[in-house]
């Protein structure tokens, strides 16, 4: 595990580096996905190419899973899980909430995470079993606190008929906890629960590589990340926050059946 994530660590540092050097500006052209809002720059993919490249230069045999270029195979056991820019409109626009991220799975288990934060000079690191780290502090969640007293982090969706239905929600939650933070990142806001800057944090609509590198560094820093109803993270729905409150929310939040998307 040391192995790949002093990898991992090298070229996300790498990656950060080249898009901090090159952000574009919103007069530059930029492509859309799931709809209008859902942006991608072509240093999205220059970022995931460079990571490509760096990964498989090292390790020929392993497998790829990319936002921009999907499923690559590979011989062994070990796939890398990558999102080039996590936050892309926060790019885009010159907000500083946006991150590299790229996550280590061993025969399905994620192992080893890093989620480099370049405009805020910030890099977190988690391997298996040995701990969640914000360069050499380690990283541990905020325990003890009551839904009434939590600060939340939350994330919107890009179509219309999700965003109708997840503003219907969080206006149900605001007024039962501390108050409402919105980043713009799965990554970043994984990232803060686990070092103490949120209390917790729910979105539907996250990806494997959103919250693959974050997800170990939160659960490392004694958070618990999951789905609703007992279920794992995924797309459905993704919450995380320390044993107690995350009960606590997933509670409120079943009551308001989340899961819709109209």
């Amino acid at each position: 595990m040391t192995d790949f994530l002093r990898l991992a660590e090298d070229v996300a540092r790498e990656a950060g580096d080249m898009l901090l050097a090159k952000r574009p500006t919103m007069s530059e052209d930029v492509e859309t996905k799931s709809s209008p809002t859902d942006v991608v720059t072509i240093l999205d993919k220059a970022s995931e190419e460079l990571i490509r490249e760096r990964v498989l230069a090292v390790r020929p045999d392993d497998r790829f899973l990319g936002e921009e270029g999907g499923e690559a195979p590979g011989a062994s056991d070990v796939r890398w899980i990558v999102d080039p820019v996590d936050g892309t409109v926060n790019f885009l626009y010159g907000l500083p909430d946006w991150a590299v991220s790229i996550a280590v799975e061993v025969a399905g288990r994620v192992v080893a995470g890093v989620v480099n934060v370049p405009a805020r000079g910030e890099v977190f690191t988690a391997a298996l079993g040995e701990g969640a780290w914000l360069g050499d502090v380690r990283l541990r969640c905020n325990s003890g606190v009551p839904l009434a007293r939590a600060l939340v982090a939350t994330g919107f969706g890009y179509s219309a008929p999700r965003r109708e239905v997840q503003g219907q929600v969080v206006a149900a939650v605001l007024p039962r906890v501390r108050d409402i933070r919105r980043g713009g990142s799965c990554a970043i806001d994984l990232c803060s629960v686990a070092a103490g800057r949120v209390d917790a944090y729910y979105e539907r609509g996250t990806n494997t590589w959103d919250h693959a590198a974050a997800g170990l560094v939160a659960t490392e820093a004694g958070a618990r990340l999951g789905g609703l109803h007992g279920r794992p993270v995924g797309p459905e729905f993704a919450l995380c926050a320390a044993p107690g409150l995350f009960e606590e929310l997933h509670d409120l939040l079943v009551q308001l059946d989340p899961e819709r998307d109209s």
